[in-house]
């Protein structure tokens, strides 16, 4: 129970009310909707990280949604993320929003707009480490609001309404990791641009994706977190120890991959962001690197590439591919 503070009478505070010619229970009233707007978290993006999806790092974990079970693994990695966790509710956004680089659209760009997505998502390469049972609830408003603004600014762009089609595990690695209870609304945006097929002209794209978002986002009033669901270089290994989470087998697949992920960290770590523009096709070139898919790019665009830096949380490999969790703090 708060404390209760009385106002003696005739203090200054009631003076200026007087003064002013307001009734006592009308000044409160003011008062208190004025206290109310003040506390009242403020619309539109509070934060974004850089939120890979290995689905070691769910495996890892042992939640009781994924079937495989496990004996640990990938630790760093795994406290990079128990700390965006804690930040990220000290954030309290109404929704998250995620752009993941394995729910590919050949023809446009595609926004989940499902009510209630629910089935097993199962990765292709490893589904003896990720067979996810995966059940939340989509922001439908806001998904449909980034549908329209991004149909607008010209992109191609449809609205994914089918129950049953089953959400990548991209998506639900990026979102478990950051949020395992599952209790914050999503919207998962598709990649049109992706690593496998188009180069990183295409990047320009994602910054129209990214402003759209930033549109819908400020038109709905959400206050919202942004989830990048990149890894960065990425190139790995064709096999994988006997006990997938031995970590004596854990290492960068070269030194020119590792150089190139540190180099484009250090970019990060220095801020602002605006230098990313050059840095992020520099990566790209000089790496095998998810980054193609345009994730990071898009929630820079979204966020108005802000004039900060990133705090980098956490970086470690995972079957040799480049993974960091970064946050970037919108101003």
């Amino acid at each position: 129970m708060g404390r209760v503070f009385h106002v003696p009478a005739g203090s200054v505070r009631s003076a200026h009310r007087r003064a002013a010619g307001l009734p006592v229970a009308a000044a409160a009233d003011a008062a208190t909707q004025q206290t109310q707007q003040t506390s009242r978290p403020r619309a539109g993006f509070v934060a974004g990280y850089l939120a890979p999806h290995p689905p070691h790092l769910v495996y890892a974990e042992n939640p009781p949604q994924n079937e495989p079970r496990s004996t640990g693994g990938w630790e760093v990695l795994r406290w990079g993320y128990e700390e965006l966790r804690r930040r990220l509710r000290r954030h309290a956004p109404d929704v998250l929003v995620v752009h993941a680089p394995h729910w590919i659209t050949m023809v446009g760009h595609h926004v989940n707009c499902v009510p209630r997505p629910r089935g097993v998502s199962v990765e292709p390469i490893f589904p003896h480490l990720f067979r996810y049972h995966y059940d939340f609830a989509t922001d439908v408003g806001l998904a449909e609001a980034i549908v329209d603004e991004a149909s607008a600014a010209g992109l191609v762009t449809s609205a994914l309404r089918e129950e049953g089609v089953r959400v990548d595990y991209a998506t639900i690695g990026a979102l478990h990791l950051a949020n395992p209870a599952w209790d914050i609304p999503v919207v998962s945006l598709s990649a049109n641009n992706n690593p496998y097929y188009y180069s990183e002209a295409s990047l320009a794209e994602m910054e129209v994706l990214g402003a759209a978002t930033a549109r819908a986002v400020a038109r709905t009033g959400r206050r919202a977190v942004l989830l990048a669901s990149n890894s960065l270089s990425h190139l790995h290994w064709d096999t994988e120890p006997e006990l997938p989470e031995d970590m004596s087998a854990e290492r960068p697949f070269s030194h020119q991959q590792y150089a190139g992920d540190m180099a484009l960290l250090q970019t990060i770590r220095e801020g602002p962001t605006a230098r990313l523009k050059t840095a992020i096709p520099e990566h790209i070139a000089a790496t095998q690197a998810e980054t193609k898919s345009g994730s990071l790019t898009w929630l820079l665009a979204a966020m108005g590439w802000p004039d900060i830096a990133g705090d980098v949380l956490a970086y470690g490999t995972v079957i040799a591919t480049g993974n960091a969790v970064v946050e970037w703090v919108a101003p």
